[in-house]
């Protein structure tokens, strides 16, 4: 099979199901194929969309240029660094497969994290987080290409501008292509099971002093109540991110809405539950044709059956509509939207 392929259907490469076209396709597997796809002339002024695993993206139109699937693999134990213990892995390995190979390895410390979709290139561009962890608080580093400089630079978390569900390369789209993260896991591991779902499900199950492989199994249980398999109905995980207000916005809102679900995260900030706001605009469940919002978690938008993107989007912007006039909130949405 050539490494550049013309035009190729997107639907099986993305989670939401959407059916969209590359003008150009290329799978790669080494820095070397990449090197080579990037160098084509055919392909060289074009724009560019790298892919995981396709769980954080919308398409709303085909795209006209060069989709490049990253396929790199790669799972080495490094040397241990000081209370940390590091662990490498290719950006196209998938997420959970790695957090379940990390616990049978003994090394734990992003349990939390379990059955969170897409590959573990994409883990720092989203700062994925989940159940009281976030990705930065495990990382290390990571080796990207840099596609103005032309090589390999390997950046830690201050290159990396890690924020609520945020990076440098969301700030600087197209530059890096990453090849594989470094990984920091506790040589002192402690458990997170602070977090109320996370705690509930631990005590359902009569366990007091979680070892990691419980809260991996919990967290796994809790998830799938949840959320929907993208194998069955075509989703992207959740939908929007948690808005993040100041004291005063929040003391406003808790005045309307003595009920409003928030979380205080330091500094004077709060976060608030978006499917919350959601659910209390009375859109949970909602069905538009053929997309809605998921029964079960509010900030899930699902495709009820080859829905295109521009559904899925339009029923996006009635739920920011929603939330927007009843409580004067901005919901962001989280995946990537073309």
């Amino acid at each position: 099979m050539p490494l550049l392929e013309n035009g190729v259907s997107l639907k099986p490469y993305n989670t939401f199901g959407v059916e969209a076209g590359a003008e150009w396709f290329a799978r790669i597997h080494t820095r070397e194929e990449l090197e080579a796809v990037l160098a084509d002339p055919r392909v060289q002024n074009m724009p560019r969309l790298v892919l995981g695993g396709g769980s954080n993206l919308l398409f709303t139109r085909d795209f006209e240029g060069l989709v490049v699937k990253i396929d790199l693999a790669g799972f080495e134990l490094l040397d241990d660094n000081g209370d940390a213990r590091l662990v490498r892995v290719g950006a196209g390995e998938n997420w959970h497969a790695t957090v379940g190979r990390l616990l049978d390895s003994g090394l734990p410390g992003l349990e939390n994290l379990a059955l969170i979709p897409g590959q573990v290139g994409a883990a720092p561009i989203q700062n994925i987080g989940a159940y009281g962890v976030e990705l930065a608080e495990r990382f290390h580093s990571l080796d990207a290409w840099d596609t103005e400089l032309r090589t390999v630079q390997t950046l830690g978390a201050e290159a990396c501008r890690f924020g609520y569900r945020d990076s440098v390369f969301k700030h600087e789209p197209g530059r890096h292509i990453i090849l594989s993260v470094t990984l920091a896991l506790p040589r002192h591991w402690t458990p997170v099971a602070g977090y109320a779902d996370v705690a509930h499900e631990l005590r359902a199950r009569d366990i007091e002093r979680p070892a990691a492989r419980e809260i991996y199994d919990a967290v796994i249980a809790i998830r799938r109540r949840k959320l929907p398999d993208p194998a069955v109905i075509g989703n992207a995980g959740s939908f929007f991110k948690n808005p993040v207000v100041t004291r005063e916005q929040r003391n406003e809102l808790i005045g309307r809405v003595p009920s409003l679900v928030n979380y205080d995260i330091g500094g004077g900030r709060f976060k608030l539950a978006a499917g919350w706001l959601i659910e209390a605009c009375g859109l949970k469940g909602a069905v538009r044709g053929r997309t809605g919002v998921y029964e079960r978690q509010a900030l899930v938008l699902v495709n009820r059956g080859d829905a295109s993107g521009a559904e899925i989007l339009a029923l996006a912007s009635e739920v920011q509509d929603a939330v927007r006039a009843r409580f004067g909130i901005e919901l962001e949405p989280e995946p990537t939207v073309l």
